[in-house]
């Protein structure tokens, strides 16, 4: 096993080949060490993200070493038949590629059981593996912006079916219309580790009887509960609203992330100054125009980005708030957010919590994965909690931490790792030289950064997909960094040359678009040693 350094809170643990990796899942699964919050395997790694006040890298790699490695049994699973249309774009390259006809590439690919070896990138995709061992093909040099749903493909020794519309950068064989992913199952991943996997060409008589088995079940989502309490109506959405909370940790078997507020202290503020738990449920609002009316009385909180707040009551009058500070609202008061002088992002916490059905134990919304409360519009009811148990109201806070402007370079403490090695000597010192300008293809998912100079690799093999942590810092093949941020995928396959300390990521959440970055690494890389 090699220990190599994620973040202060996660790390990673390379092993020899898959088998080796499972094996080590197994054990860690059966003996799971205190303050391990979540495992993410993947085709030769596991991903261990802790709680860094519960236990350290170096004591989770001290009981990995007393592990009773390769006494795990591992049984196959329900089997799982998916009938394919193979008519995908990357048909004909792929049986170019391996120097066969498109017929043999189909015949090779639907012959075989394949077993679920782990989920990661999005919700219900899982990574198929024991398919005939000729299919061994590398990524598209350039990944498409968007695969649809149910296209199935392969990569390296891997197959996979993408259950929703995501970028990616896989070979496209063929499309199924069988759901990978439905909240209204249970579990909503069709596809789970362990199961067994079998492909049926659909123009076959088997996949034509195949098909006529599979037909769609079409569910309702129960009503939701009339409530006449106070609430909120969306006056206007502003340029995105999301409801947002804590995070759905512990879901990463299927495939999900734990997504959440970006700014996690901004949540926790707005909740503590209306005397909610501070992992209650808030709206995140990015920049300008987010305007909401009061039904009925209610008592807000505002945090995160400054910038000008206005209410204006029912009869027309006007007045400036105060964020960072509880604000009592009459019914019909419209209270509106103006632009931000620093940050990007605000926080709006309601005084008994905002009602939003929670989705696998969260109301936070994953806008890659797709799970959650839709985006805010306008003419939306928003029900709001019983206050009856909250907690006091707090006084104004008058010192949240100081937020970035707009041309502003702002300097992000970074743990070098875990592929840092995979660049050369050159690269690594230009990432920490040179400012990062954040562009405007960012979003919750990651931010997009555009160097003067690209990041030059020493090692140009295909790297195994991996788990990737919140904050890290990978580099595609146009050597220009993305920081993933909250929503971003459970795994990649491109290399990560370093990870934001966890102290930063609010930080980083609130820079705005055009804004510069610098990073500046803790220490040299290098594995961890216990």
């Amino acid at each position: 096993m090699r220990f190599l350094p994620v973040s202060d809170q996660s790390m990673l643990v390379e092993l020899q080949d898959l088998e080796h990796t499972l094996d080590l899942l197994a054990a860690l699964q059966a003996e799971l060490p205190a303050g391990v919050q979540e495992l993410v395997p993947a085709a030769r790694t596991i991903l261990i993200s802790f709680d860094r006040w519960q236990t350290s890298a170096a004591d989770l790699q001290r009981h990995m070493a007393a592990l009773r490695l390769g006494r795990q049994a591992r049984s196959a699973g329900q089997r799982v038949e998916i009938a394919v249309h193979y008519d995908g774009e990357d048909l004909a390259d792929v049986a170019q590629i391996l120097g066969i006809d498109v017929p043999e590439l189909i015949r090779r690919h639907s012959g075989t059981d394949y077993s679920v070896a782990f989920c990661g990138f999005a919700p219900g995709f899982a990574y198929l593996t024991g398919g005939d061992p000729s299919l061994n093909v590398p990524r598209r040099s350039t990944p498409r912006t968007k695969v649809p749903a149910g296209s199935v493909a392969i990569a390296g020794t891997f197959s996979a079916v993408y259950p929703n519309d995501t970028p990616g950068g896989w070979q496209l064989l063929g499309r199924t219309d069988v759901p990978m992913w439905d909240l209204l199952r249970n579990p909503p991943a069709l596809l789970q580790p362990g199961m067994l996997v079998r492909f049926v060409d659909a123009s076959t008589a088997a996949g034509q009887a195949l098909l006529q088995q599979q037909s769609a079940v079409q569910a309702q989502s129960p009503a939701a509960a009339e409530h006449t309490g106070a609430g909120m109506c969306v006056r206007a959405t502003g340029l995105q609203t999301l409801v947002q909370d804590a995070g759905r940790a512990g879901q990463a078997g299927q495939g999900v992330s734990a997504a959440g507020a970006l700014d996690q202290g901004a949540m926790r503020r707005a909740n503590r100054l209306v005397g909610n738990d501070a992992r209650q449920s808030v709206l995140e609002s990015v920049a300008a125009g987010l305007q909401l009316q009061s039904l009925g009385a209610t008592v807000l909180a505002v945090t995160g980005a400054t910038g000008p707040l206005t209410v204006r009551s029912a009869s027309g009058a006007a007045w400036q708030a105060e964020r960072n500070a509880a604000i009592a609202l009459n019914d019909g008061d419209v209270i509106q957010l103006g632009e931000p002088d620093s940050g990007v992002r605000s926080y709006v916490a309601v005084r008994g919590g905002w009602l939003v059905e929670p989705v696998l134990g969260s109301t936070s919304t994953d806008t890659l994965a797709r799970i959650g409360p839709a985006a805010l519009t306008t003419g939306q009811t928003l029900a709001v909690g019983d206050a009856r148990d909250a907690a006091a109201v707090e006084a104004p806070d008058h010192t949240p931490p100081a937020l970035p402007k707009a041309g502003e370079t702002v300097v992000l403490d970074v743990v070098m790792g875990p592929r840092t090695d995979w660049f050369t000597p050159e690269a690594v010192a230009l990432f920490a030289a040179q400012r990062w300008q954040v562009t405007p293809q960012s979003n919750r998912v990651g931010l997009r950064l555009a160097g003067e100079e690209a990041l030059v690799r020493s090692q140009t093999q295909e790297l195994p997909s991996e788990g990737t942590a919140l904050g890290a810092i990978q580099v595609p093949a146009s050597g220009q960094p993305v920081l993933f941020l909250a929503d971003h995928p459970l795994t990649g396959g491109y290399p990560v040359i370093a990870c934001i300390a966890s102290y930063h990521l609010d930080l980083a959440a609130q820079v705005p678009v055009g804004g510069w970055l610098q990073f500046r690494p803790l220490a040299p890389f290098a594995d961890l040693v216990s």
